[in-house]
Order: C-alpha cells, then sequence, then structure tokens
C-alpha cells in the first residue's frame, strides 16, 4: 500500500545548466521530483498530478515500481507540460525568455519552446483552477489510506481547498511547498488562512524575500510563518541548507546542505527542492523528529542533483542511509 503522495505537476523539462549546457525533453515535474525524493528512503511514492492527452505515456509505463501512477488524472485535449529553467553562472534561476537563454549559449530555440511564456500559468488565481491544477474531487480512491501528502507549488487556488479536503478523507500530515507566483504581499491574507491547515509549510528563501521583502531576515521570518499557525516551518536556502522552525519548542535550528559551495558532484540543481520535500514527508512521518527529516531530505537532495532528471537518484538507497549518517555526525 502506498504511504505517501507527491501531488504537484508532471512536466517536460527544457534546461540550460550554470555551465551552459541545455538539457531538453528530460522527464520532470515537481510532483516526481518529490516522489523519487521519498522513494529514496525504500518507499512507494504515489503521484498526484493532472496530465493531458498528449502526455508520453511510454513515460509512464518506464516508471519504475517505486513511483505509483495510480492518482495521474488524466484532462481532455492537449495541455502544456512544459518547463524551461535556465541557471545562470552567477547562480540566479530564471523560467522566462527561453530564446533569450538559448542564444546566450550560441544556440537555436528548440521549437517545442516557442510561445512558453512560463510554467506556472495561473498559480496566483484564487478561485480559478487552471487545467492542470488539482482540485479536491481529483482525489483518487486508490490512495485511501494514505498517511502523509506533500503539496509541491501549485496553483493558490488548490492549496487553499486541498487541504481540508485531505483532513476530512483522514490523511493525518499535509505538507506544503507554495507557489512562487503567489508568495506576494497581495497574498498574505489568503496565505495565513493555509497555515492552521497544515503540518509543515516550505518555502525557499527566494520566496520569503518576495513575500516579506529583500531585507527580511529568514529567522524572523520563520517565526511569523509559525505564528500564522503552522506548526513547522522550513525555509529551503540552496547551497546555504535550511532553516528549520519548530512552533512547540520555539527553536530554529540551521542545517548545512550536503553539498558545500562547488562541489564538482553538483550537476543539476533542477528539482532539489522539490525532492528535499519528499526526503522530509518520509522522515517526518517515520519519525516524528523534523531535524531527523529535514536531513534526510538534504540527503534526498544531495542524490538527485549529481545527475540529469528526475529519476538519476533512485535506487542508492544504501548510499542515502551512508549519508544521511555523515549528516547525522
Amino acid at each position: 500500500m502506498v504511504k505517501y503522495v507527491a501531488a504537484g505537476g508532471m512536466r517536460l523539462d527544457y534546461l540550460i545548466t550554470h555551465t551552459g549546457e541545455a538539457r531538453v525533453e528530460l522527464l520532470g515535474g515537481n510532483a516526481l521530483y518529490t516522489a523519487v525524493g521519498a522513494a529514496i528512503w525504500g518507499e512507494k511514492a504515489g503521484l498526484w498530478a493532472r496530465i493531458g492527452e498528449n502526455y508520453p505515456q511510454a513515460w509512464l509505463e518506464a516508471l519504475p515500481d517505486s513511483i505509483v501512477i495510480d492518482g495521474l488524472v488524466q484532462v481532455p485535449g492537449w495541455q502544456d507540460h512544459r518547463t524551461f529553467f535556465a541557471y545562470t553562472p552567477d547562480g540566479r534561476r530564471d523560467d522566462t525568455n527561453p530564446a533569450q537563454h538559448f542564444a546566450r549559449i550560441g544556440q537555436p530555440l528548440p521549437e517545442a519552446l516557442r510561445g512558453y511564456v512560463h510554467s506556472t500559468p495561473g498559480q496566483g488565481e484564487l478561485d480559478v483552477y487552471e487545467p492542470l491544477a488539482l482540485r479536491p474531487s481529483d482525489w483518487p480512491e486508490a490512495y485511501e489510506g494514505v498517511t502523509a501528502v506533500h503539496l509541491s507549488p501549485l496553483s493558490l487556488v488548490t492549496h487553499r481547498h486541498v487541504p481540508p479536503h485531505l483532513r476530512q478523507c483522514g490523511i493525518r500530515q499535509i505538507t506544503v511547498d507554495p507557489g512562487e507566483r503567489y508568495m506576494i504581499p497581495e497574498r498574505t491574507n489568503h496565505i495565513r488562512q493555509l497555515m492552521p491547515q497544515i503540518n509543515a509549510f516550505l518555502p525557499s528563501a527566494q520566496e520569503i524575500r518576495t513575500l516579506f521583502g529583500a531585507e527580511m531576515d529568514l529567522a524572523q521570518a520563520a517565526r511569523q510563518l509559525g505564528e500564522w499557525g503552522t506548526p513547522l516551518v522550513v525555509i529551503k536556502n540552496g547551497a546555504d541548507g535550511v532553516l528549520v522552525w519548530e512552533g512547540e519548542h520555539g527553536r530554529l535550528t540551521h542545517l548545512p546542505a550536503y553539498h558545500r559551495e562547488g562541489d564538482g558532484r553538483v550537476v543539476d540543481v533542477t528539482g532539489a527542492g522539490d525532492s528535499f520535500c519528499g526526503g522530509f514527508m518520509v522522515g517526518l512521518a517515520r519519525i516524528g523528529d523534523p531535524i531527523r527529516a529535514a536531513q534526510m531530505g538534504l540527503v534526498s537532495a544531495s542524490l538527485v542533483v549529481e545527475g540529469y532528471g528526475a529519476l538519476y537518484a533512485l535506487g542508492q538507497q544504501e548510499k542515502a542511509v551512508t549519508r544521511l549518517g555523515e549528516v547525522i555526525g
């Protein structure tokens, strides 16, 4: 039986690495990267996402047994599953202007990216579901009895309405990674309404700055989010690791990333935050210790960034356990 579910998007990734290398049509999406982050720890992870009729069926059939597809909801017609990311030499990530970035590395724009705007259309909408946005009615009977669900970045309307439904279905652990398009001051009241409905909120440091301002101290932001009603806040900060705020103890803990800045083993950071969330989900449900859960998340991320594509890190449970021992010390 599946205990862990990764909700989000199934995508076709197009990316330019920080070294100027182009990679196109990779199997990706935040739901899949989250599921991989969970499956690294020897668990079956269920996908919960909407896909169009055009999504490559052969890709789904080739997924390993540890990734369960019973929660994929097919919607009619062609749907846009494209995601583009460019990682610039100065460490930024841009999900817009693919033509400009391909020109920067001296390559033509792939035909499949013509007309591309960005990967999160409608993410900030309050009441409108875009076609690939999950809704409560999409929850599959196949996942009855699930222990934990992680909601990856999705539309605000999904994050507003899905958690209460999951509680009604008996899900005891719900974690949320917010959508970057709605982490803005204008959506503060809706973010506050979300907090009491979930067990942990896992934004990035960049999202903290778009919500609270560029000068906001991360520790102060973590406390503020916790005061809005969620027991745990985990701020993901790339190579600087994560900051964990535990409401029960009023305790803040900084945990460093497994890879230090400049580590040559890091080849592609796509999906690092999502895979962290998958490892964190499993750790929190298994052990109940947010610090150990975050350490498991950091190990999941460390394995994913050492290769290309969402599936690279699967089958490395022994290495994960070894790395966890190193992280714990």
